[in-house]
């Protein structure tokens, strides 16, 4: 919400000097103000050389005409405030977005005709404009109109302007508000199915881990007693030993930890735009890392330049609690919504992060692989409980033509496969949702051949 006054006169209880004086109101001179004007010169110079008294008087009033509707718009005085609000603030790229405005006439005079205009990028439409009639003294208009756009980002919405003009439309000042809001336009974020993805230590959704403080009457780790605990976690033999009352330690829950790697590298990605392949990665990141919060993970956004979110090091950036997950989602998409290639080389700086403290399941969205980068990424498996890959098709997205995975990125997905990664290509078009299905099933396959060939191996060693 922005808010703001200015002053539509130069003097008055209040008003504020116009930059510039009667200079500025001149240059508010219109087309048909400067029309007028002309003419009544070269009306003037004509009856000189011809010696028509009438055609100066004629000069004289095309002339003065303007220069009268000047004067009057420089001098007259209005008290305005405007202010903006955004409904959302923060919105999905496709989706629209609603701008409400309220100009308030705080002045003890009715205002004349006024244009009010809104400066906006032209990513999100033209700049809208409404012709406000006359407001009276204390009243108030409201206006709204709305902004779209197919391209994420940050946009900055103003700063508000008020035009006014004459009524025969000779000259117009404009008066700007200082204050401005911002639009947050976020990746799009695709509903994913509630599956579960083979290789969790505690299952998909619930995979939760709990560390028993108290696991048995000989185990008890006691603490002192706090205003509000339960009475009946009170450990007497405890109380007894230490000489005040100590209750049993509470089952501490530790949320499944779950890491979404955008690969963001230039080199990597191929095209530009709302249907480029880098914008499908961005995408789809945001989906997997809401997705994943919604089942009670403690997410962080990874890049292959090493930085995270949440956190400002770079080298954790969990998540605490589920009490933030709103939070932390949205700071989530705040990033992605900026995000662009970065010029590095490699994922060395991710793996760094992952091999500082990366348990837990790993969803990646790579681009194109060479043989080193591929290595790399099996590497990081190592690091994981669990590790999910969706690589894009760069080939295929250049081309737009329909997908067919070329041998080299077969080889690059073998490779992850063989380092234990759930890994689906990814063509122009491709569903996440389908992909996301596509992962579980992949991976229940590979867990059951897995307890296929454990049981076989028990069995020849019995």
């Amino acid at each position: 919400m922005a808010a703001g006054g200015t002053d539509m006169g130069p003097e008055g209880p209040g008003a504020g000097e116009q930059p510039g004086g009667l200079r500025s109101a001149l240059a508010g001179l219109t087309t048909r103000g400067r029309s007028f004007l002309a003419a009544g010169v070269a009306a003037a110079v004509c009856s000189y050389v011809l010696g028509q008294a009438d055609l100066l008087r004629v000069g004289l009033l095309l002339a003065a005409l303007p220069l009268v509707c000047v004067a009057v718009v420089y001098r007259t005085r209005y008290r305005v405030a405007g202010s903006r609000r955004l409904a959302p603030a923060r919105v999905p790229a496709g989706s629209e977005a609603r701008v409400h405005l309220r100009m308030d006439n705080v002045s003890r005079l009715p205002t004349g005709l006024l244009m009010l205009q809104d400066r906006v990028p032209y990513v999100l439409g033209p700049r809208p404009r409404f012709v406000l009639d006359r407001v009276e003294p204390g009243g108030r208009r409201e206006v709204s109109y709305r902004v779209r756009s197919d391209l994420r980002g940050r946009y900055p919405l103003g700063p508000l302007q008020l035009r006014l003009s004459d009524p025969f439309g000779m000259c117009e000042l404009t008066r700007a508000f200082s204050a401005y809001d911002t639009l947050t336009v976020v990746p799009r974020v695709e509903p994913l199915p509630p599956v579960r993805l083979t290789g969790e230590a505690a299952g998909y959704g619930d995979g939760r881990h709990r560390s028993l403080a108290l696991a048995g009457e000989d185990d008890v780790i006691p603490r002192g007693y706090r205003i509000g605990d339960d009475l009946r976690r009170v450990h007497w033999r405890s109380t007894a030993r230490y000489g005040e009352l100590m209750v049993r330690r509470e089952e501490q829950p530790q949320r499944a930890h779950c890491t979404v790697l955008l690969d963001t590298r230039r080199t990597a990605h191929y095209g530009s735009g709302p249907d480029s392949a880098f914008e499908w990665a961005v995408s789809g990141a945001a989906s997997a890392a809401v997705h994943l919060l919604e089942r009670g993970y403690a997410v962080r956004l990874l890049t292959d330049t090493g930085s995270s979110v949440p956190g400002p090091d770079g080298g954790g950036g969990f998540t605490g609690s589920t009490h933030d997950s709103a939070e932390t989602a949205g700071l989530m998409l705040d990033t992605l919504a900026v995000v662009d290639h970065s010029d590095g080389g490699g994922l060395s700086p991710a793996f760094e992060v992952l091999r500082g403290g990366g348990e837990g399941l790993l969803v990646a969205f790579l681009g194109d692989l060479d043989e080193e980068q591929a290595v790399m990424a099996a590497r990081m498996r190592h690091r994981t409980t669990a590790a999910v890959a969706f690589v894009l098709d760069g080939a295929a997205w250049s081309r737009g033509a329909e997908f067919g995975a070329t041998q080299e990125l077969e080889d690059r997905l073998r490779r992850l496969r063989e380092a234990g990664w759930t890994a689906l290509p990814v063509g122009p078009g491709a569903s996440l949702t389908q992909l996301w299905r596509q992962a579980d099933a992949q991976g229940a396959t590979r867990a059951d051949a897995g307890s296929r060939a454990a049981g076989g191996m028990t069995g020849s060693w019995t």
